[in-house]
């Protein structure tokens, strides 16, 4: 179908501003973090505190949100925001934890990972296995169950939380749930996938911002075929959560995404694949304000209640 009024709307609002990898990371962050003004009030929670955990370099930031159903064993999502391990923050997802949170009565700790270019990987990684590790582990004290644990993320989020799942797969546990993979970055740039020359440019991310971000997440191109940088690359799937994926259709990463679902579902893993007709990468932080990502937020809530259920 055409690109959606609503998104098209958002894309022209934001035609004159400059390409994400034509800026210093510095500026392409302030420009990302000026857009969370634009964004509709998220849903009510029960609560939101904050936490700090040893990471694997230092003291690790966390924010769990509380359903406010009273529940003394919700669900546990481990939520890692996206925008190419360089952007974004805890609060550029606040909004999205939260009508996660009230939508699937979950509790949700998003985790402040380690960023490139600072960062390289696997900094980033390492810090979302061991907050997955400590949320597991700690589940008790914030009213959840360490047995339903699901790692989530959106775009490179999506790609931590896959890399975590095999992470944790390859090193004996712990087990988790199941993984939320949202429009999730699975393969490298090159060569790249259809989706990657169909939808190159004019849908909001672009094929050479994607360049940019594994240039700064990888310390050499070669690293790109460690499964852990691109799970797509890894040779066996099997033994892995089960996993709804969504995939956005004017999206670059459209391909990798759900060439990740058939993979795994090869592999014995069950997979709810989820193609969204005109939306384009990152549609889901317009809750509020596109009609059709409050469809594909209530898609995911209902997919995590069903899959996380006692």
């Amino acid at each position: 179908m055409p690109v959606d009024p609503q998104i098209q709307a958002l894309l022209d609002k934001a035609a004159d501003l400059p390409a994400t990898h034509t800026l210093p990371v510095a500026e392409a962050r302030r420009q990302m973090e000026s857009r969370i003004g634009a964004m509709a009030p998220p849903a009510a929670v029960g609560g939101v505190e904050e936490y700090r955990m040893a990471g694997p370099a230092g003291p690790l930031r966390l924010r769990i949100y509380t359903p406010k159903v009273g529940s003394d064993a919700y669900p546990l999502v481990v939520f890692f925001h996206g925008s190419g391990f360089v952007l974004c923050s805890l609060d550029t997802h606040d909004g999205m934890c939260r009508n996660l949170c009230a939508g699937a009565d979950c509790v949700i700790m998003s985790v402040d990972y380690r960023l490139a270019p600072e960062h390289k990987f696997p900094a980033g990684l390492d810090d979302c296995v061991a907050a997955t590790r400590w949320a597991i582990e700690h589940a008790r004290k914030f009213g959840a169950d360490p047995a339903r644990t699901v790692v989530a993320g959106d775009s490179a989020g999506g790609n931590l939380a896959a890399a975590t799942a095999l992470r944790l797969r390859d090193e004996n546990g712990p087990a988790l749930r199941s993984q939320l993979l949202i429009y999730p970055v699975t393969d490298y740039h090159t060569p790249g996938t259809p989706s990657y020359a169909e939808n190159a440019e004019g849908y909001g991310l672009t094929r050479d911002t994607m360049k940019w971000f594994w240039g700064h997440y990888l310390t050499d191109a070669a690293e790109a075929a460690n499964p852990y940088a691109a799970p797509l690359r890894a040779a066996d799937l099997r033994g892995l959560p089960p996993a709804l994926v969504q995939t956005a259709e004017y999206d670059p990463l459209r391909d990798e995404g759900e060439l990740y679902a058939a993979r795994l579902r090869e592999a014995g893993v069950p997979v709810v694949l989820s193609r969204w007709a005109g939306m384009n990468h990152g549609f889901l932080f317009w809750v509020g304000v596109v009609d059709r990502a409050a469809l594909a937020m209530a898609e995911a809530a209902a997919w995590l209640r069903r899959v996380t259920a006692p």
